[in-house]
């Protein structure tokens, strides 16, 4: 990860990123990065998360979460806080109640809140501000690479013609996310598919056409990579789909995000990312490279 830019202004240990460097950052991300700094300037004060939360008429609990960027921060809060870990120049005050100004403001997918739940609404936070996205998937074209079509045969299961305005707006959704990958700071995202996806008939055949040639589309653009582990070797290095982001922040740890039925998990921890990053070496390995993969999608296209 790159470190925060030199427009930050480093004061007692602690960097506080201008409105500058918080650019194509999201509100997720700056939720995180603001907890981050808290929590440094509350350790060099050496003030415990309870004495905090009393001074903030909450409880230890709630600095954690604050500190995680796990909920939304209030400016009196905040205030309170820079107070009792002794920060008084109003320079740098002025800059934290700026972050939290930042990161109280809604993301584009505000509107889609009713379809979407909260550890999802989590998860589009990040990965707008992720700078490297790795994805590794069984059954289905990553979303961030899925046709219009594709993506509304997934969303209303297999039954397109029937679709109503909610998998409609699911889609719409969906489409909005990929425009990540065509603005001027797009992250870098590398996918590995299994093979069966490209066998799979989502949508139907012609659906399926058009989704592979919209893959040969894409893997012509210089950060986009697309590997594809073949049959033979299916299964062996990961037993289920999961995405690795990564930050240019150094307060944003690489998050793993695993999704489920019910719900999604988020892992953060350095030995929980050690094993996805080696999982993922190992699919680099177990697929096929990104040359040859082009030349399978060419040929599944053709066959169908």
């Amino acid at each position: 990860m790159t470190e925060v830019g030199s427009s930050g202004a480093e004061q007692g240990g602690a960097i506080v990123p201008s409105a500058t460097d918080q650019q194509g950052t999201g509100p997720t991300a700056r939720r995180m990065v603001l907890g981050s700094q808290l929590r440094r300037l509350r350790e060099q004060a050496g003030i415990t998360r309870a004495e905090a939360g009393y001074n903030i008429r909450g409880s230890e609990s709630k600095i954690s979460r604050l500190e995680l960027g796990r909920v939304g921060f209030k400016e009196r809060d905040v205030t309170d806080l820079l107070t009792m870990y002794g920060i008084t120049d109003q320079v740098e005050r002025s800059q934290f109640m700026d972050m939290v100004k930042q990161s109280n403001q809604p993301g584009w997918w505000h509107r889609y809140n009713d379809l979407t739940p909260r550890w999802f609404d989590d998860y589009i936070g990040l990965e707008e501000a992720a700078v490297r996205i790795q994805t590794y998937e069984l059954q289905f074209v990553p979303g961030l690479l899925q046709t219009e079509a594709y993506a509304r045969a997934i969303s209303s299961h297999g039954r397109p013609d029937s679709a109503d305005d909610n998998v409609e707006r699911r889609v719409a959704l969906r489409m909005r996310r990929q425009k990540l990958l065509a603005r001027p700071n797009s992250p870098r995202l590398w996918a590995v598919i299994d093979e069966s996806v490209l066998h799979r008939p989502i949508g139907g055949t012609r659906v399926l056409r058009a989704q592979i040639g919209h893959l040969l589309e894409l893997t012509t653009m210089p950060h986009i990579s697309l590997q594809i582990v073949p049959l033979r070797l299916s299964g062996y290095s990961a037993e289920g789909a999961f995405t690795l982001l990564r930050f240019k922040e150094d307060e944003l740890p690489d998050i793993v995000y695993l999704e489920h039925l019910s719900g999604a998990l988020y892992q953060e921890k350095p030995e929980e990312i050690e094993i996805y990053s080696r999982a993922l070496d190992r699919l680099a390995v177990d697929a096929e490279t990104p040359d040859r993969s082009r030349q399978m999608l060419a040929k599944v296209r053709a066959d169908l």
